[in-house]
């Protein structure tokens, strides 16, 4: 018998196999083996669509579905029993490839892990070093083993700088939101990639562009506040950070994941997850503008879908919020990815499909879900789906479409790979130590400064006494790992104070056994613990000059709520256990008494406001904590931020937020609606004054832009920063508009006596709305345009719209 020639007897036995195991194999041109056709998308010349479509003609459907999905739970399947990457478990457990890994920098399938966030409790998790090497083997292994070499996303998480062993802690987002300085914070995510970057990570699950409505909600701490113009301009400065503003990914570039689509910040009853009872309009005046403008003015690729429903619809079964809204009126064309474990909480948590996980990832993916995190649940047997019929391929193919398009445009096919031998030296360098220390002095908020007590002069201030548990063991936010080093508050002032004065330290009061974010349970210290440690405090308070009195939250009081026995939603929002106590024992003292906050979320400390001498918002300020504390509160900078959230006087006002509608806060009996500290607030060591806006026409046509000018002049002895507010109200319209819109704002730093011209555009944009036909317009009449340095201290001007 004549044999065929040698390729063709190879085809011949590749069709057998395939008839045998019924596999679908990527198509080949007739009678010429694959490794003689040309390889098109390897070659990094052509355009990226053209290589993702000859990539996806190649591809099995088990090879797309692969591409869909990541791993994390069960990271055993890849490694081996000390956690190094196994290219030979890899190729057992994933012989079709694999699309992503769930947070390399862990020790998930290592390390017993009890959450869905991804950090375990005390868990020590990879050096830069070790997870570059990790990540290495893995790529080496996608890219030279798997048939087709399609390289893997190394996602991790990277809220306030990059979750990982060792990278540099910056303040958390709600404090970073307080700077009002965009540049400020497309400089800190810039360092945040550089270090995933250097490590071989490559996906960023951040910013988290929420607009947070509820000071309940233990997630406010990752947010950058109540106004959608605020979240919009930090949101865009972050992405640019990490991402740049074009595609291909620079080097040492991430590409970001914003989240959470949406109404996410406002749940019923305060707490994670529960329903957005919120309307349509709703969401588009606040809720739906950051990641609009996110999507519509920068290169993003990826966008992760909220855990909450919205009108009886979770945000992942959400056909209308995902495909009409995202991608079709607003044309997304990117990526849209899973919450952890959100496709299977569509019948755990949502009670929508029973038991039947398929069900589930089927209306998943009908709704625009692309890739399953942290691991396959609901799409564990798509490809029998597909095969089935019950599943389009072509929805399939166009999610592996966009996931492609990612890769490509991430560089991946071209440079997979970390360099492991510099990955610890390109961590927490010496400007990005500086960076986080800059970061935290601008992020501090006065609130309040009775008889200029601040700034103290280190001449006089004697013996210092700092109190306060967490003057010593410092709270960072959550979403963390373990920075190199934590500058606690005492440690700064210590060093400050070298040659000038004394410290002395008491601890106060104790809030929790434990301040470990990722562990379930809750345990307050009963007051009779902390009745000894208060007269301690009193006591070492009689020998001291000044108190420094550090009082607030930590990660476990204010926190994301994942799970039914991991909560960290609050129902009240003053200071916790004793600390009022202890604050009205020192104050009693008759001492001067600087108090400084640390915490997650708005306080409603009302006793504070009304007793402290001098109060001092930091937020949880990173790894730089104690030195940007000294430096504020010793002046050797002045404090400049401004709040990004109204802070209420109790839980009975809420909802707070300032840019309410016309019929909001009538009145209470017996009590204020104003809240105890306005959105935008924020005092200095010197004084500014703020003129009224000056409209270059004082009437314009519906498509015209007005220039507004803005006078702000330093009219006090310190040089300092004041943030310009502009602010836009409707006056009459044919819905009801909020009383007041923050457009613009620019922060300005003036030296004694200097004044300046602060130059704002006001565009169609900033004066349009949804009208009752749920379009977007402009109509004709009179606008009260506002200028100041918060919501609540104005001088205005009329713009007339004909």
């Amino acid at each position: 018998m004549t044999l065929a020639p040698k390729p063709v007897r190879i085809a011949l036995a590749c069709l057998l196999a395939t008839a045998a195991t019924g596999t679908v194999v990527a198509q080949t041109r007739p009678n010429r083996p694959a490794s003689a056709e040309r390889m098109l998308y390897k070659d990094a010349s052509q355009p990226v669509a053209a290589r993702v479509e000859d990539l996806l003609r190649r591809m099995t459907l088990e090879e797309k579905v692969a591409q869909m999905i990541g791993i994390w739970e069960k990271k055993r399947d890849i490694q081996d029993a000390k956690g190094n990457f196994s290219a030979a478990k890899a190729a057992r457990a994933f012989p079709n490839g694999l699309g992503q890994i769930t947070r390399p920098s862990d020790k998930r399938g290592v390390t017993a892990g009890n959450n869905a966030a991804g950090v375990t409790a005390d868990a020590v998790n990879r050096t830069a070093q070790e997870t570059a090497d990790y990540i290495n083997a893995a790529q080496r292994w996608a890219v030279e083993q798997t048939r087709l070499g399609i390289p893997l996303i190394m996602h991790e998480e990277a809220l306030h700088g990059y979750v990982a062993r060792g990278a540099t802690s910056f303040p958390q987002s709600i404090a970073l939101a307080s700077s009002w300085d965009p540049a400020l914070v497309e400089r800190v995510f810039g360092v945040a990639a550089r270090e995933m970057r250097a490590r071989g990570a490559n996906l960023a699950l951040a910013p988290v562009v929420d607009v947070a409505r509820d000071p309940r909600w233990g997630r406010i701490e990752e947010t950058y506040g109540e106004d959608p113009h605020l979240v919009g301009e930090m949101g865009l400065a972050a992405i640019r950070g990490f991402q740049g503003t074009t595609l291909p990914l620079a080097p040492n570039k991430v590409m970001v994941t914003l989240k959470h689509m949406t109404g996410h910040g406002q749940p019923e009853n305060g707490t994670n997850v529960g329903p957005a009872n919120i309307s349509e309009r709703t969401l588009r005046e606040n809720f739906f503008p950051p990641f609009e403008r996110a999507v519509k003015e920068l290169p993003v690729q990826a966008v992760m879908a909220s855990y909450n429903e919205i009108d009886g619809i979770p945000s992942h079964a959400n056909k209308w919020l995902l495909d009409d809204v995202l991608r079709r009126e607003w044309g997304y064309k990117g990526s849209v990815v899973s919450d952890y474990f959100a496709i299977k909480e569509l019948n755990t948590r949502h009670k929508m499909y029973g038991t039947d996980s398929a069900a589930a990832g089927r209306r998943a993916l009908d709704a625009g879900v692309d890739m399953e995190l942290p691991d396959a649940d609901g799409w564990s047997t798509l490809a029998a789906m597909v095969k089935s019929g019950q599943v389009p391929q072509e929805q399939v193919d166009n999610a592996v479409r966009r996931i492609l398009t990612m890769k490509f445009q991430m560089g991946l096919f071209e440079n997979p790979y970390a360099d492991a031998r510099t990955a610890e030296a390109k961590t927490a360098t010496p400007d990005a130590i500086a960076l986080a220390r800059e970061a935290a002095v601008r992020s501090m908020v006065l609130l309040k400064n009775r008889n200029d007590l601040l700034p103290l002069d280190p001449a006089k201030v004697g013996k210092m006494l700092v109190v306060g548990t967490h003057a010593r063991d410092t709270p960072i936010g959550g979403y963390s790992d373990v920075p190199r080093h934590v500058v606690s508050v005492l440690e700064g002032m210590q060093q400050a104070a070298q040659g000038r004065f004394a410290v002395d330290y008491a601890e106060g009061v104790r809030l929790t056994r434990s301040r470990q974010w990722a562990g379930d349970k809750v345990d307050l210290v009963p007051p009779a613990e902390n009745a000894p440690l208060i007269e301690e405090a009193v006591r070492k308070a009689a020998s001291a000059d000044t108190i420094l009195l550090v009082l607030g939250q930590n990660e476990q009081l204010s926190r994301e709520a994942w799970a039914d026995q991991h909560l960290g939603d609050r129902q009240k929002l003053d200071l916790i256990g004793e600390q009022n106590e202890l604050a009205r024992r020192l104050f009693a003292t008759g001492k001067p008494v600087v108090v400084v906050l640390l915490n997650g979320g708005p306080l409603a400390a009302t006793y504070l406001e009304a007793n402290a001498p001098a109060i001092v918002e930091g937020w949880y300020l990173g790894q730089e904590t104690g030195n940007a504390v000294a430096d504020v509160v010793l002046g050797r900078a002045n404090p400049g931020g401004k709040l990004p959230v109204s802070v209420p006087r109790s839980e009975g006002q809420l909802p707070i937020f300032y840019n309410h509608k016309p019929t909001s806060r009538r009145g209470y009996l017996f009590d204020s609606t104003a809240p105890l500290y306005p959105f935008g607030y924020g005092l200095s060591y010197t004084s500014f004054d703020v003129g009224a806006p000056r409209l270059a026409k004082a009437t314009i046509g519906r498509d015209e832009t007005v220039r507004v000018s803005v006078d702000v002049a330093n009219t006090g002895r310190r040089a300092g920063d004041e943030v310009v507010q502009l602010y836009v109200r409707d006056d009459e319209a044919t819905v009801t508009r909020p009383v007041l819109e923050l457009k613009h704002f620019q922060r300005v730093t003036l030296q004694p006596g200097e004044k300046r011209t602060v130059i704002f555009d006001l565009k169609p944009a900033d004066l349009a709305f949804w009208n009752v036909d749920m379009h977007r317009v402009v109509e004709p009449g009179t606008f009260t345009i506002s200028a100041g340095n918060s919501s609540t201290a104005l001088k205005t001007a009329t713009l007339t719209v004909r």
